[in-house]
């Protein structure tokens, strides 16, 4: 049993005295012992390295205190395990060498035996759960198909995807095999996370903003709703979208248990948009946490009074930022908690 269950009564829909509360990012780099990790090990070893997934999901737990971890991993892990080459360069991110431009290229893309390929994860998971000692739940992680496609066709990072936009456009048949082969694999990936012990798990589709509403049924929603009712019985699913307001309506009708919502969105047009039913999670701005520590405060109560307290996660709109200062970030969370007293 869990002694902090917060979270999990929110995604239920349940009356709580306050929302729960956590970051995405929370386990990352703006903290001084991940810097340390990060300065000893690649990153790549470090997401393959139970031992230091484990450590880096629980730091902020012990540091700020929120009221869910999230297993620290990345969402390349995937593409990595179905055959795509992943390298992380500094200070240009992701890097795939050789991009998928071809039905042929898509051919090579195989749906892995996730235990063999992805077993590091789930040991992960499992020490996670013993070192949080049911203090908090855990989330598992995953990038849309779409986000993943971006990647894998793009070959990098990009303001605006023309390449892997165009390669749907030109050749729907090729991209919508490749979509599908990621949406397999993701499918068995989470419901392994889930028996290995997490407690729900959070669809992030960084990059679904870039298509245009009618695109975004077609080349991303369609697989992002394929992974929702594929695990919605099994655990409480989140889909965060970022810049897609636009389809929070369809979002709304899904199994999903929360919609993750970014700062752009007011929570009134979050409510109205996504029929104003299911939990609904963020959206203060990352940068705001720059902020003095009074204003923060002030903002997130504001913020939890414009949402209601019930059927909500606070969170931020997207991932902390490096340069947050710690006590920034914790008295985001403090605030949270402090909320109605």
């Amino acid at each position: 049993m869990l002694k902090n269950d917060l979270f999990l009564k929110a995604l239920k829909g349940e009356t709580v005295q306050r929302p729960p509360v956590w970051m995405m990012r929370q386990a990352g780099r703006y903290l001084p012992e991940f810097r340390e990790l990060r300065d000893k090990y690649d990153f790549f070893t470090r997401c393959e390295t139970p031992e230091l997934a484990a450590e880096i999901t629980v730091q902020p737990i012990r540091r700020i205190a929120p009221d869910a971890a999230i297993l620290f991993s990345d969402i390349l892990v995937v593409p990595r395990a179905m055959g795509i080459h992943v390298e992380l360069k500094d200070n240009l991110g992701p890097i795939i060498p050789n991009p998928i431009r071809s039905l042929a290229d898509v051919h090579k893309v195989y749906v892995p035996d996730v235990n063999e390929t992805l077993g590091y994860v789930f040991d992960a998971v499992k020490l996670t759960k013993e070192m949080l000692n049911d203090e908090v739940p855990l989330i598992g992680f995953a990038g849309s198909p779409w986000t993943i496609f971006c990647y894998a066709v793009e070959g990098k990072g990009s303001k605006s995807f023309d390449t892997a936009k165009g390669f749907c456009f030109s050749n729907p048949a090729a991209a919508h095999t490749l979509l599908q082969k990621i949406t397999d694999t993701t499918i068995l990936y989470l419901k392994e996370k889930v028996k290995s012990g997490v407690n729900a798990v959070q669809i992030f589709d960084s990059w679904g903003g870039m298509l245009s509403p009618v695109d975004y049924q077609e080349f991303s929603w369609k697989y992002i709703n394929q992974i929702v009712d594929a695990l919605a019985d099994i655990t409480p699913v989140i889909v965060f979208g970022k810049g897609c307001w636009f389809a929070l309506g369809e979002m709304g009708k899904s199994r999903a248990s929360a919609l993750g919502v970014d700062w752009t969105c007011s929570a009134r047009n979050a409510r109205y948009l996504s029929g104003g039913n299911i939990t609904l999670q963020g959206n203060f701005d990352p940068s705001r946490l720059l902020s003095p520590i009074p204003t923060i405060k002030k903002m997130v109560h504001q913020m939890i009074d414009e949402f209601g307290k019930d059927k909500y996660i606070v969170n931020l709109g997207h991932g902390i930022l490096p340069n947050i200062p710690v006590d920034h970030a914790k008295a985001f969370i403090d605030a949270v908690k402090e909320y109605g007293n």
